[in-house]
């Protein structure tokens, strides 16, 4: 701060391990990150981006830079960031009208349009590990004998849910992604979410925050990964795929990929939520971790998705499907994945 206002500031919640201030200034408030463990490389790279993205007129802040122009300053050990203060609210993605999903899918496009520019190019193959059926299934058989073998209610509920999910991974087992897919890869936000979002009064977004996150990747899978976040019920009711659609639909506008890349990262999302085991432990063994994936709304998805992926890939790819490169259907029913 150039005038050298002297202020207290305020502890504010900050999701994380890390500590956060509000600082209230003479010239408005501000908004004050502690990095305890620094990467310092990684933080200015950072910075780079999201002043570049700010720069360029999208909802992103950029760091305020100290005396001498140094948007990371260190002492003691541990890295200091400061940010103006953001206004506006949350709003969950059920919240938004369709209109303000296809343009939030278009501000996502934008974002990844932008990254593309200004940073350098990513490699173009990219391998990505793909979960095991069977390992996930042998983690499973291990938590059904973990439970405890006095009958009572919660433990006949946690058997049964860890049965379902024994079905669904043995069923469709045959599903496998590859390990490895020709896509577009970029930067990405990393964590592209409700609660990494502020909105104005009008409705627009007006801050995007959460950039710790921001990682390299499959562009096709961040947009998928953000649509099943944004759109999830947390019920039997799995997405709202109207709201879904809306959201592909401006990403698409923004940043354009085709059918197959989409409908593929679409596939990885859904088996990678299936092979994913640990919300049943935290669930139904007494580990629960809140604010994870490993809600009961999460593990409901998965069994609604696991009856949906031939609607989920129509949905999410529309209206740029080839039916006769790609389509899914369940064990023993229509055609499964090519």
């Amino acid at each position: 701060m150039e005038d050298g206002s002297a202020v207290e500031p305020v502890g504010v919640p900050a999701g994380s391990a890390r500590r956060c201030w509000r600082a209230d200034t003479s010239e408005g408030p501000f908004f004050l990150k502690e990095y305890e463990s620094l990467d310092r490389r990684r933080v200015l790279f950072q910075h780079t981006v999201t002043s570049a993205l700010d720069a360029a007129g999208l909802p992103v802040l950029a760091p305020v830079p100290a005396r001498g122009g140094r948007t990371l300053v260190t002492s003691g050990g541990r890295g200091y960031v400061l940010y103006p203060w953001v206004a506006g609210r949350r709003r969950g993605g059920l919240e938004l009208t369709f209109g303000q999903c296809e343009g939030l899918g278009e501000l996502l496009g934008r974002l990844h349009a932008e990254m593309d520019r200004l940073t350098d190019p990513v490699q173009q193959s990219m391998l990505v590990p793909t979960p095991r059926a069977a390992e996930a299934v042998a983690v499973i058989d291990r938590m059904l004998e973990a439970l405890p073998a006095d009958g009572n209610d919660f433990a006949a509920l946690s058997g049964r849910r860890l049965r379902e999910r024994h079905s669904l991974l043995t069923g469709f087992a045959d599903h496998q992604p590859p390990e490895m897919e020709v896509s577009t890869v970029g930067h990405l936000h990393g964590s592209f979410h409700a609660g990494h979002l502020r909105y104005g009064g009008s409705g627009n977004v007006t801050a995007v925050l959460g950039w710790d996150g921001l990682t390299t990747g499959p562009v096709a899978g961040e947009l998928i990964r953000a649509a099943a976040r944004l759109f999830a019920c947390e019920d039997e009711r799995g997405l709202d795929l109207d709201r879904v659609q809306a959201f592909v639909r401006g990403h698409r506008a923004a940043f354009p990929l085709d059918a197959g890349q989409i409908q593929s990262a679409v596939h990885r999302e859904w088996w990678e939520r299936l092979c994913d085991v640990t919300p049943l432990r935290h669930r139904y063994l007494g580990e629960e971790e809140p604010g994870k994936r490993g809600s009961q709304g999460a593990a409901a998805l998965v069994a609604w998705w696991s009856s949906q992926l031939e609607r989920t890939l129509d949905v999410f790819a529309a209206p740029y499907i080839d039916r006769t490169t790609y389509s899914a259907g369940p064990p023993g029913g229509s055609p499964a994945f090519g």
